[in-house]
């Protein structure tokens, strides 16, 4: 029996309880989440798991196996930090790793003396249409010289405090939230970025919303475009403000060959039923020659949907992790390096967007 210890309970904390508990010989053993309604819904999912009271009440118990942090961006780096100074045990922590460029230092002294292995939660690699996607990509076109990630989507959810209205505590939204699809792009080209230009802009959502004297900040579309040292590049299209789409997340890489597509719906709780069933996920391979396009439905299990809003995505990466935790696998797959660098990509982008100018830097 392997026994978790979750840090962090709002709403990406339940989606990982859900995953957890669909796992064989698994057990959330405990849970700290200082929001009483948030712990509520917490122990309703995993009513075996004890409540402690501080980070420090859940670091004291010794039998546990792992931890999964799922809490607030800008409370991600202290609480690694804590954990380093009282346990080494395999973490897998949520994205972003952290949210400011003043944090990279304590970051990589965090990454070069923590001994146990670390996850950087990064769910759109698992989600299936996704990875179908990048192991067809480099045959369909022969070598990707282009790659562009589309994400039309609904506005930021609500959370608790209302954090991630604010970029300082987010880390702003082309870290907050796209930290994903930078990662997607290092991940698919096997490059690194040298140059990132983005335009973006806060011109819909939340102008209106002030809390405590302070007026939300975040963006809500962009434009950011990245070249890479193989010659490559890429294009991150946002916008959150297109909730009415068929499809959240659309790519699209092309090279010599030809081109691929993947094709991904958003969480289903927010499909309009008036609407008939939700979209299912696709495949599109287009060669050059000969031409004519083929389509392919890539199946997700019913019982992984409905356990969170990410594609099957997050049961996926618990399986691997697992792995990871039992000694059965070495390595984890999404490492602190990669986890640094999407947030370098994009604190860049911000940069890039706040000053209208491209970001050049070296990884």
């Amino acid at each position: 029996m392997i026994r978790y210890g979750i840090i962090g309970c709002g709403m990406m904390g339940q989606e990982h309880l859900h995953n957890i508990a669909l796992l064989p010989e698994t057990q959330v053993c405990a849970i700290y989440e200082p929001n009483a309604a948030m712990a509520r819904a917490a122990q309703s999912i995993a009513p075996q798991a004890d409540m402690s009271s501080s980070l420090d009440d859940l670091l004291r118990r010794k039998d546990l196996d792992c931890l999964v942090i799922a809490s607030p961006n800008h409370c991600h780096l202290d609480q690694l930090q804590t954990i380093a100074e009282q346990q080494s045990v395999p973490i897998l922590v949520e994205k972003p790793l952290f949210t400011s460029a003043d944090d990279t230092e304590h970051m990589l002294k965090f990454a070069k003396n923590y001994k146990a292995p670390v996850w950087v939660a990064m769910e759109y690699r698992y989600m299936p249409p996704i990875a179908s996607f990048i192991e067809q990509a480099d045959a369909v076109t022969g070598g990707i010289k282009m790659l562009t990630i589309r994400e039309h989507r609904l506005p930021f959810l609500r959370k608790v405090g209302d954090w991630n209205r604010f970029n300082k505590n987010s880390g702003g939204t082309l870290v907050e939230k796209c930290c994903h699809f930078f990662d997607l792009m290092r991940l698919i080209m096997k490059s690194e970025p040298i140059r990132i230009m983005a335009s973006a802009g806060q011109d819909v959502n939340h102008l209106d919303e002030v809390y405590n004297g302070q007026r939300s900040d975040i963006l809500d579309n962009a434009y950011v475009i990245v070249d890479f040292e193989n010659g490559s590049r890429a294009m991150l299209e946002l916008s959150m403000f297109a909730e009415g789409s068929e499809y959240q997340e659309e790519l699209s890489a092309v090279g010599a060959k030809g081109k691929i597509e993947a094709k991904v719906p958003g969480p289903g709780r927010f499909w309009p039923a008036h609407q008939g069933p939700a979209p299912e996920p696709k495949i599109i391979k287009s060669p050059r020659s000969p031409k004519g396009s083929m389509t392919q439905t890539v199946a997700v299990d019913p019982h992984l949907l409905a356990a969170g809003d990410h594609n099957g995505a997050t049961f996926y990466q618990h399986e691997k992790f697992l792995d990871v935790v039992k000694g059965n696998a070495q390595d984890v797959e999404v490492s602190l390096e990669d986890g640094y660098k999407a947030v370098v990509m994009g604190l860049a982008a911000q940069e890039s967007a706040l000053h209208g100018r491209a970001v050049e830097f070296d990884m």
